[in-house]
């Protein structure tokens, strides 16, 4: 891993956008700054495109996506997208965030898709009841694909007990992820990465393969493992450094600063690159 400071013009220069993490990357412990805020539209005004990507629930994507400045927001770990429907002809990211309604992009119709999350509501209601250290997450009424268990937010769920909550689920076939605060229940195949190149492929026209190499990904624990081995240029808050032994590959910069404060540092280091590198 290297400072910042060895990110060079050249690198900055050739990006087409940003994917960023939100919890303990942009956000403070749940809470957006100012400084965090403002580095969005920082890096937006350099011409980068934003794409906000998370395990937080499709319900506060909608939020973000109507309220940030941003192109995109893909949500529950990759499962589903939010985007601003074209005001107009043509392709490529909308100029503009404030163009349009905001629309869900999701590969399942929606009888399907609340079948399958009954299915997995019945499951974590299970995992509670049988692990009373655990809750059901105060977010999985905005949830459409997956279904998250407290172990970390409002709750302390001792280690081997989410172990073996994992590894009772899949006995049952279900998928788990696990971020800083949740455990995530799901039978969809997505993570940040495959999300994120598929949005960028299907909606944006961007080539999968070229894409890993156009857009940096923001990240800051081992849940964004799979998207620092994915994406050639990515980078890392302070906080980072206490989830190394979980990442097999490890972001390629790493900011001084936690959370957003990092991630401000991160954006104002890409910023004040691309504004003075010369043209191609």
């Amino acid at each position: 891993m290297d400072p910042l400071s060895l990110l060079t013009p050249g690198a900055a220069r050739g990006l087409a956008g940003v994917i960023f993490d939100l919890d303990d990357t942009v956000l403070d412990h749940g809470a957006l700054t100012e400084s965090a805020y403002g580095a969005l539209f920082r890096l937006r005004e350099t011409g980068l495109a934003l794409i906000a990507c998370t395990g937080r629930p499709a319900g506060w994507g909608e939020v973000i996506q109507r309220q940030w400045p941003i192109d995109a927001t893909i949500v529950e770990n990759g499962a589903v997208a939010l985007v601003r429907e074209q005001a107009g002809p043509g392709g490529g990211l909308a100029p503009s965030a404030g163009a349009g309604r905001v629309v869900t992009l999701d590969a399942l119709d929606r009888g399907t898709r609340r079948a399958r999350r009954a299915e997995l509501v019945a499951l974590a209601d299970d995992m509670v009841r049988r692990f009373p250290a655990a809750a059901l997450a105060d977010d999985n009424d905005q949830r459409v694909t997956d279904v998250t268990i407290d172990i970390g937010e409002h709750r302390r769920v001792p280690p081997e007990d989410v172990q073996r909550m994992r590894a009772e689920l899949r006995d049952r076939g279900v998928r788990t992820l696990v971020s800083s605060v949740h455990l995530h229940l799901t039978r969809d195949p997505s993570d940040k990465a495959t999300g994120a190149v598929r949005l960028l492929s299907s909606r944006f026209g961007e080539d999968p393969t070229r894409a890993r190499y156009r857009y940096a990904f923001v990240g800051d624990s081992g849940n964004d493992g799979v998207a620092f081995a994915a994406f050639a240029l990515t980078f890392g808050v302070a906080n980072v450094r206490a989830h190394l032994g979980k990442l097999s590959v490890p972001p390629r910069f790493v900011a001084s600063l936690p959370m957003g404060g990092g991630f401000a540092e991160i954006a104002g280091r890409i910023a004040e690159l691309r504004k003075n590198a010369p043209e191609p």
